[in-house]
């Protein structure tokens, strides 16, 4: 799949606008645009791939890395009750491109809602997500 044609592609080659908050050789670590809550990250790939039986073992390594460093980020930037880790595969994967979520949580907090189709009340989020990279870019530099 060509770059011009894969939303994960433009994301993970910084063709549209994302908030960094890590990367590397294999992925980069962007914040959704959409956050279920404070420092949502999406892991992609830089390399295209639809799903994770296609990975080599240098990427199926990076992207377990970046969710342990982001998840430790997250625990020391904005002290949640846990962290969700999940990938939405087949046709379930609306990027077209292999990513990972990575979302903290808090108690009673009904994470069905993520997969809601009506946008829950997230404009505060979406407004300080530049405020929410600089956050987890700082904790990242004390890891």
């Amino acid at each position: 799949m060509k770059i011009s044609s894969c939303l994960g592609c433009k994301l993970s080659h910084k063709q549209l606008p994302v908030y960094v908050v890590y990367e590397d050789e294999y992925v980069i670590c962007i914040l959704d645009h959409s956050p279920f809550n404070k420092g949502h990250t999406l892991i992609l790939t830089k390399h295209h791939f639809f799903d994770l039986n296609e990975f080599d073992v240098e990427t199926s390594n990076a992207i377990m890395n970046a969710s342990i460093l982001i998840s430790k980020a997250i625990k020391l930037a904005y002290n949640p009750d846990g962290i969700t880790i999940c990938q939405n595969g087949g046709i379930f994967n609306d990027l077209t491109h292999y990513h990972m979520h990575v979302i903290p949580r808090y108690r009673d907090q009904c994470f069905s809602n993520f997969y809601l189709d009506d946008e829950i009340n997230i404009k505060d989020q979406k407004t300080n997500l530049k405020e929410v990279m600089v956050d987890i870019i700082d904790v990242l530099k004390t890891i």
